[in-house]
């Protein structure tokens, strides 16, 4: 007779384990991508135009960080964010993620801006011709604004994944055990013939005039004599 016998099968994670490590992957992620692409946008031309110099067209153009700062610095904001997410708990972890989405929305309302703002070509016209009232001829755009508008989506993105799943995530914090009981301390040798070793003990709540944990216990020698 044949016996069958059944292998007892792993126990599978709980999907609330595994919402938590997807979503944090994916989170990290976009939020990283997110102020890469922000950050490297800014630096590309955003505007290009010309203006009319002693009788001749001169051409000028505009990079992202000269027609708003605005981008750059939310990116770096989000960024900080979304690092500092892992540093603190509850109600402090839903407040870093409100302020890393609220990064992401103003960078792509900053970026969808910067598409059509021509001051910053005109002040460079003034600059060229010496004239306050001079604005540049023939602007257009390019569509690097759009793309530090995505980079905002994505950074978005993470702000709203971290609002959702961020009570599942795990914190950068070693002092505390995974249910949150603080690690017990070991109590720290103190030397008898140092005064202030004694004084520091008592600051730090323990007895200096305790036996040494580190010390095996003494025994006691019970053996009768010329036994």
């Amino acid at each position: 007779m044949e016996y069958v016998t059944a292998a007892p099968h792993p126990p599978s994670e709980p999907a609330s384990v595994r919402s938590g490590r997807r979503s944090l992957a994916l989170a990290l992620l976009s939020g990283a991508l997110g102020a890469a692409v922000v950050l490297l946008a800014t630096r590309q031309r955003w505007s290009e135009g010309t203006i009319t110099v002693a009788g001749g067209p001169f051409p000028l153009t505009a990079k992202g960080s000269d027609v708003t700062g605005l981008p750059a610095s939310l990116a770096i904001v989000g960024l900080a964010a979304l690092v500092a997410v892992f540093a603190v708990r509850r109600s402090g972890r839903v407040l870093v993620a409100v302020l890393l989405a609220l990064s992401g929305a103003g960078t792509i309302a900053a970026a969808l801006h910067g598409a059509y703002d021509s001051s910053a070509l005109d002040d460079k016209a003034a600059e060229a011709s010496g004239d306050t009232a001079a604005t540049v001829d023939a602007l257009s755009h390019t569509g690097w604004p759009y793309v530090a508008a995505v980079g905002g989506a994505l950074i978005l993105f993470a702000g709203l994944l971290a609002l959702r799943y961020g009570r599942l995530w795990p914190t950068m914090s070693g002092r505390y055990e995974r249910d949150g009981t603080p690690r017990p301390r070991k109590a720290r040798p103190v030397d008898p013939d140092r005064p202030e070793d004694m004084w520091k003990a008592l600051d730090r709540g323990e007895d200096p005039t305790g036996p040494d944990p580190d010390q095996p216990a003494p025994t006691t020698d019970r053996t009768k004599p010329g036994t």
